[in-house]
């Protein structure tokens, strides 16, 4: 039998190289191998850090008799969601509206012509032996039926896809100022007040929203839309979804009260919570959101980092077999590191019970009530308050679940939202004053982590995506200048480099890499548009004009190969391989949408460049955020958070002086602490005649200078951070 999977670039598909099923890439040659035998296709998707995807490869696809019956019956291929998304998402709409739900594993049947009949997630073994046998004798028996079943799924299916790919328009009369209002009442209306969140378990992190609502508040002082991500990020990083020794988001929580994570760690999870944590910094000074986006970003270098300098994928849930095994803790194990009094210490601090919060009376760490405040009761006692004490979550254990994605919330009701004064710079408050219990607990947070690390370790799933590594490069920098970490800053240089140099060629984008060599799998929209906007960021806090030059190339691309005729776009280029319908979905998932991010990355551009062209497209690629807002605010939260930009100008802000002066990034440094919205900065030496927004614009008497502006039309140039302060300020009132 040929293993087909072993040159792949994908380490998901790797792992089914050696498996007995006589897997196939996805390729034309899988499909006319099901011709010539005919014989229907099996079509497996799934990805390097899914836990049910390795349960039921372990189950079925390493059985050896299983293996037989599915060689026997059909042609199998074997896909990598990540690396193909466009496939994943063609297929997931048939499992979807097949079967009203979906997730990873999944398990799609077709003819050879690529037309669904049969979907399905993770089987057991024994059900998924039945249902192969099944479909063989169906195949052989009832074909015609079958045929006819695949063919008027198949034309249902394009006709859904024509009528998302034809939702955007004009945009100018949209009303937005209303559109964000109705969003923020609406998801208030679905706001989990005791535990923050939004709906019930399982519980995603809501990055995307939590950024509208940020900016939100930015421009209008909404306390509702602050109140909603402060208790939501506060809850979220005091929970178990949250690593308390390495830093870094797991997946999701499998209950509401944010205790139990599915323990897998994604790339695009962290890279966009680091950003809010980091936005939400800007706005309150709380040492808390600080502390959790320096460790989200440390996490990224420490744990994610390749040595080409991108950013892997994801870390697996599972080590040694079991999901959740390297991160949980028990009493036990807690007293064999610390010994019995530091072990008491740091069970009161993260939450370890007596009977566990997990499984096995393990117990995940979480840091509901901060022991060392003086202002919490039972500072020194054994274990937590009452009050503090985490429940346990009802967990299905013995249930299979496929890994999932966050369902639609309910439509939205209007609401009246007050706006109160926003105050101006914040600062960082200090109530903790028991200096040497903060060191207690950073040494035996570091035992902890040591003694963690002799764990065998989750698998790492190192191909870069360039997608995410785009949204990393823009938290990145923006957080290696406001904390003052150039060690941020250099990081997102070096993954940009690896993106210019190995994935960019001639405008066009190869979506993965692996090793330093660019993967099979050309760019999808979230692509080109994550990989701009993270070069025009990087490029506004380093001065790097190359960096502009690919996005405008990205930029043009996007125009040229992905629009739908009526100003939105398709997911793939049109020049790109033939699906069973061209995926156009402009809402939000796990990720911001490529409609929505590209919309982000052109307003940016056509700010920074003066050009009609950009801000026009991304004017009507956001008309599809008011009908999608209207019913799933949720599904519209990178939408919500461009139009919030769109309202506020955007603002754009020029530095102009050499890098190596400390005047220059103490400019810097305080344009993004209180810029508007979605503000997009030029830095340069001194006037540029490749970045318009510098074009004129010098020094002031030789000291470096600040120029505020918007639609290129400039306040007087500063030369103060107070000043600059000042300008910006003013900016965001206005705007």
């Amino acid at each position: 039998m040929a293993n087909r999977l072993k040159t792949a670039t994908s380490p998901y598909l790797l792992q089914h190289a050696d498996n007995p099923v006589d897997w196939w890439p996805w390729s034309e040659e899988a499909f006319n191998e099901a011709r010539r035998r005919d014989v229907p296709v099996l079509l497996s998707v799934g990805y390097a850090a899914c836990h049910w995807c390795h349960v039921m490869a372990h189950e079925s696809f390493e059985d050896p008799q299983t293996a037989a019956i599915v060689n026997e019956n059909v042609v199998a291929i074997k896909v990598d969601r990540e690396e193909r998304p466009d496939v994943d998402a063609v297929y997931m709409t048939a499992t979807q509206a097949m079967t009203g739900q979906g997730g990873w594993p999944m398990t799609v049947f077709m003819t050879p012509g690529g037309e669904p009949f049969y979907c399905g997630t993770y089987y057991p073994r024994e059900h998924f032996v039945r249902v192969v046998q099944a479909i063989g004798r169906a195949w052989e028996q009832d074909r015609g039926g079958i045929q006819g079943q695949a063919e008027r799924i198949g034309v249902a299916l394009a006709e859904n896809a024509s009528a998302l790919a034809g939702m955007s328009g004009p945009g100018g009369d949209i009303h937005w100022d209303s559109v964000a209002s109705s969003a923020v009442g609406a998801l208030e209306s679905s706001f989990d007040e005791a535990s923050g969140g939004f709906g019930g378990a399982p519980k995603f992190p809501p990055s995307m929203v939590l950024e509208f609502l940020l900016r939100h508040y930015w421009r209008t002082g909404s306390p509702d839309a602050l109140r909603m991500v402060s208790r939501t990020c506060e809850a979220m990083a005091r929970g178990g979804i949250y690593d308390q020794l390495g830093g870094g988001f797991a997946r999701y929580s499998v209950d509401e009260k944010w205790v139990v994570p599915h323990f897998e760690k994604m790339l695009y999870d962290n890279s966009l919570l680091a950003r809010v944590y980091t936005h939400l910094w800007r706005i309150t000074g709380e040492e808390l959101p600080r502390r959790v986006a320096e460790e989200t970003c440390e996490f990224l270098l420490r744990e994610l980092r390749t040595p080409e300098g991108g950013f892997a994928a994801s870390l697996d849930a599972d080590s040694d077999g079991r999901e959740g095994a390297f991160y949980v803790w028990t009493p036990e194990e807690l007293r064999e590191v610390l010994g019995e009094e530091d072990a008491e210490f740091a069970a009161a601090v993260f939450g370890v019970m007596p009977d566990g919060t997990f499984e096995h009376g393990a117990s995940v760490l979480q840091r509901r009530a901060d022991p060392l405040d003086p202002a919490t009761p039972g500072a020194t006692a054994v274990g937590l308050s009452p009050e503090a004490a985490p429940s346990r979550p009802s967990r299905e254990a013995a249930l299979p679940r496929p890994s999932r994605e966050e369902p639609l919330p309910a439509p939205p009701h209007d609401v009246t939202l007050p706006r109160p004064s926003r105050a101006a710079e914040p600062s960082r408050p200090s109530h903790i004053s028991d200096v040497s219990g903060i060191e207690r607990l950073d040494r035996i947070r570091g035992a902890l982590l040591a003694a963690r690390d002799g764990r065998p370790r989750p698998a790492r799933d190192d191909k870069v995506v360039a997608a995410w590594n785009g949204l990393a490069i823009a938290a990145l920098a923006e957080a290696g200048v406001l904390f003052d970490r150039p060690d941020l800053v250099s990081a997102a240089q070096d993954a940009a480099e690896l993106l210019v140099s190995v994935h960019v060629t001639g405008g066009r984008l190869v979506r993965t890499s692996r090793d330093g060599v660019a993967g099979p799998s050309a760019g999808l929209l979230e692509d080109y548009a994550c990989v701009a906007s993270g070069l025009l960021t990087l490029y506004g806090v380093t001065g790097c004009e190359r960096l502009v030059s690919v996005a405008a190339a990205l930029l043009d691309t996007v125009l040229a190969a992905f629009g739908d005729g009526s100003g939105g776009f398709y997911d793939t280029a049109e020049d790109g391989e033939r699906l069973l319908f061209r995926p156009a979905d402009p809402t939000d998932n796990a990720t911001p949408s490529g409609t929505f991010a590209a919309a982000d990355a052109l307003l940016g551009y056509g700010a920074l460049t003066g050009s009609e062209r950009y801000r026009d497209a991304a004017v009507a690629a956001l008309a599809v955020v008011a009908p999608i807002a209207s019913r799933y605010p949720r599904a519209a939260g990178t939408g919500l958070a461009v139009a919030e930009a769109l309202l506020a100008g955007p603002a754009e802000i020029a530095i102009v002086g050499p890098d190596d002066d400390p005047r220059t990034r103490d400019l810097l440094r305080a344009a993004l602490h209180l810029a508007p919205s979605g503000a997009v900065f030029a830095l340069g030496a001194g006037p540029s005649a490749s970045v318009p927004l510098l074009a004129g614009r010098g020094p002031l008497a030789g000291a470096p200078a600040a120029y505020v502006c918007r639609n290129f039309t400039c306040k007087a140039p500063v030369t103060r951070p107070a000043e600059l302060r000042e300008a910006l300020l003013e900016a965001a009132t206005t705007g």
